[in-house]
């Protein structure tokens, strides 16, 4: 026969275990969530590159196009160079890991001609 006092303690001990586990796991979801907004910075970049280089061959702004060519989220870190015909693009993803910065920050660079 199981004694009551046995079943209700470790009831307790899984309840006080699940509560101390909420932190690690809020940690795992936080960093795959930056993790994946980082790829897609890199994807973004990518394509603010070339609608940069397209407004070169077109005679618009290179900066304005790389800029109008990002959702608004990921506006706020991007820098935009252009150097002749070709534009770099440097995209810092929105960061709640602020120490990851540098690791996560994406370049892309496309050329408009010769």
């Amino acid at each position: 026969m199981t004694d009551i006092t046995t079943t209700r303690g470790a009831r307790g001990q899984a309840t006080v275990e699940a509560v101390a586990a909420i932190p690690l796991v809020a940690a795992i979801v936080v960093l795959v969530l930056q993790l994946l907004a980082a790829g897609a910075e890199r994807e973004l970049a990518g394509h603010a590159a070339e609608a940069g280089a397209i407004a070169l061959l077109e005679g618009r702004d290179a900066a304005s196009a790389a800029r109008d060519a990002l959702p608004g989220w990921s506006r706020s870190g991007l820098n935009v160079a252009v150097n002749g015909q070709t534009v770099r693009i440097r995209l810092r993803p929105p960061l709640a890991l602020p120490g990851l910065a540098g690791v996560l920050e994406a370049d892309s660079e496309a050329s408009a001609g010769p």
